[in-house]
């Protein structure tokens, strides 16, 4: 079982001994040579496939190409081979092939997530952790076990720590998992490893504007921002370099001042000795490309669009009123007070955290597209605009509880709909789950990750190639030191122009 570690801030003059720091202690934990579990290499396989498919989805797309523009004026550098980028044969530094993979997984919300004190999305950890794989030449063993490690330490800083009610970005949980999980790939010692989480840490700290009002385009940079980080700060930790501590419990440090305060106490779960990382089997990934709180309610729509087709005409629909956690009213429905959610105009990665906006279209539609849902035509039909401006979300007591549990078989990400017609029909509905979720309706399996890259990867990418990665990342266990360049994704010819990149700095 794991052991839950108490945290809390200590003045300077208490002297916190280095092995009682929480870095120290995810440091212990990233050192530790434990045997990875079958299932838990099964699912890195998973998610390697579904990172994937989501990134050759991007491609074209304007972070994308921009990320992947400043990435290719950094060469290889000189203690390694480089690191492969998303769609090109090209290889660069790993700390930019960290940024520019990590732009193409996040661009499109779409890959998994986890949900609990916080929330995050724990493949985020893959650019960066596997952009070091290749350009140290590991092996597809070395890099299931730094993820699994990146996966084991976020996931256990997101069951403890909330970092939303202090308007801190989720990234900031990020950067020390992936950190943690390079030096589990490289075999690093503690006493580097945690001089490497303090310094990322210390660096990917920033508020959650990212995610409020305007959604700009760094929402799929900050992620990517996190993986280079900790890229660099595991660099300047090898060469001796050294971070703040106590990182998290000094009276000047990250929890005294930008979390719960002097007076904040956390237990955070973590590994003991001996024990295997299985952090990554409680996560789920997205069936649909929009923020994890939506999943569930695109499926109730796609249900109640068959169910009650009256339901779709505004002309027929007095309100529609949303009841859920106390996460999704504030973050993505009505109660975030965030007139952009409403707004024709708004930008998709803003009308992809606009629950309001996501059920309307799905409800209509009785689908769901990661690029047709999203067009400016699609947001700004009459009708669509009609009934969105009659959708409300409130919060439901129970549905938060629910939201909060630790119990994974009560766990929910929904709740229950009231749709009041004009003839005063009331039509009522509930969700606790997406259908994708492990407890769902229909549970991901490989043959489902399989299907998602193969359908985003259509078009893209030629059909050989497509066979190729696959039978890669099925393999990935089995690739020698070198061979991780085979989890590189060529796109077909004539996808990337890179002359049409924009013009910067580099």
């Amino acid at each position: 079982m794991v052991k839950l570690n108490h945290v809390r801030v200590y003045k300077s003059e208490e002297n916190l001994a280095r092995e009682d720091q929480l870095a120290h202690k995810i440091a212990v934990v990233a050192a530790d040579p434990v045997d990875v579990a079958p299932e838990v290499t099964d699912m890195v396989i998973n998610r390697v496939i579904d990172n994937a498919s989501v990134a050759i989805a991007s491609l074209n797309r304007g972070p994308i190409v921009a990320a992947r523009a400043q990435a290719l004026t950094h060469a290889p550098s000189t203690n390694g081979k480089g690191a492969g980028v998303f769609g090109i044969a090209d290889r660069v530094s790993p700390e930019w092939a960290a940024w520019a993979n990590g732009v193409a997984v996040r661009e499109l919300d779409y890959h998994d997530t986890f949900l609990a004190a916080d929330y995050s999305h724990p493949g985020d950890n893959i650019p960066p952790i596997l952009a070091v794989a290749q350009h140290v030449g590991a092996s597809g063993k070395d890099l299931i076990r730094g993820i699994a490690t990146g996966y084991e330490i976020q996931v256990n800083l997101v069951k403890a720590i909330c970092l939303h009610k202090h308007k801190i970005d989720h990234v900031a949980h990020l950067g020390p998992s992936a950190a943690a999980g390079i030096g589990t790939l490289l075999g690093l010692d503690v006493e580097t490893i945690f001089q490497s989480v303090g310094q990322a840490l210390h660096t990917t700290t920033a508020t959650r504007q990212s995610r409020k009002g305007e959604i700009s385009t760094w929402k799929a940079h900050a992620p990517a921002f996190a993986g280079k980080m900790a890229v660099e700060a595991v660099d300047r930790s090898m060469r001796g370099q050294t971070s703040p501590v106590p990182i998290y419990e000094g009276e000047d440090g990250v929890i005294a001042w930008m979390l719960d305060g002097p007076d904040a106490s956390y237990e955070v779960p973590l590994p003991e000795a001996g024990e295997a990382k299985r952090a990554i089997l409680d996560t789920y990934t997205k069936e649909h490309s929009a923020e994890y709180q939506a999943q569930a309610w695109i499926d109730l729509a796609r249900k109640l669009h068959a169910e009650h087709p009256e339901a779709t005409d505004p002309s027929k629909v007095q309100s529609i009123l949303i009841k859920t956690s106390h996460h999704t009213h504030y973050v993505i429905g009505s109660g975030a007070n965030d007139p952009q959610k409403y707004d024709p105009a708004a930008s998709r990665e803003t009308l992809d955290h606009s629950i309001p906006y996501i059920f309307t279209v799905a409800l209509q539609d009785g689908s769901w597209h990661h690029v047709d849902s999203y067009t400016p035509e699609r947001a700004g039909r009459a009708d669509t605009v009609e009934l969105w401006n009659k959708v409300s979300t409130v919060e439901d007591a129970e549905w938060t509880r629910r939201y909060h549990s630790l119990d994974i078989a009560e766990k929910a990400f929904g709740g229950s709909v009231e749709i009041t017609l004009n003839d005063g029909t009331v039509i009522t509905d509930q969700i606790a789950v997406a259908d994708a979720h492990p407890l769902g309706a229909r549970p991901f399996t490989r043959e489902q990750y399989i299907n998602k890259f193969r359908t985003l990867a259509a078009g893209l990418v030629a059909e050989a190639e497509i066979e190729r990665f696959l039978a890669a990342a099925e393999g990935l266990a089995d690739l020698g030191p070198g061979e991780l360049d085979q989890l590189n994704i060529t796109a077909a010819p004539g996808v990337i122009d890179l002359s049409s990149a924009p013009a910067g700095l580099f």
